[in-house]
């Protein structure tokens, strides 16, 4: 049986002020957010990795570590098939699978309690 593979694409930092974040990382990375809202601002890597900067005050669920604290996002094609997957190995759920505005996601832990966001964008 083959298992649906995710792929790590997206590193979300936990912050207080998403825009004094993105200044700070723009003059870190030397290049501009690729997207900011009050809420949320988002790099692009050469890599083509992310680096995400969301507002620890409207991340959904509330996280439940100090400011600071970070998730791992995987984007997938299939949410459900994912959920349903890591739910049989026996990972903890934080939350099921819910559509919010960027698209499908679920949040699952690692064993140290570390956020694991896995999602489908939004067409």
């Amino acid at each position: 049986m083959t298992h649906p593979t995710p792929d790590l694409s997206l590193v979300l930092l936990l912050v207080d002020s998403p825009a004094a974040s993105a200044a700070f990382y723009e003059g870190l990375l030397g290049r501009g957010p690729v997207e900011a809202s009050p809420t949320f601002a988002m790099f692009t890597m050469p890599s083509g990795a992310g680096l995400g900067l969301w507002s620890r005050h409207t991340v959904t669920p509330a996280p439940g570590a100090a400011p600071g604290a970070t998730e791992l996002a995987f984007t997938v094609p299939d949410v459900d098939a994912v959920h349903a997957d890591w739910s049989a190995r026996g990972l903890a759920i934080a939350q099921p699978p819910v559509d919010l505005d960027f698209g499908r996601s679920f949040v699952a832990l690692d064993p140290d309690g570390h956020r694991l966001r896995v999602f489908a964008p939004a067409p």
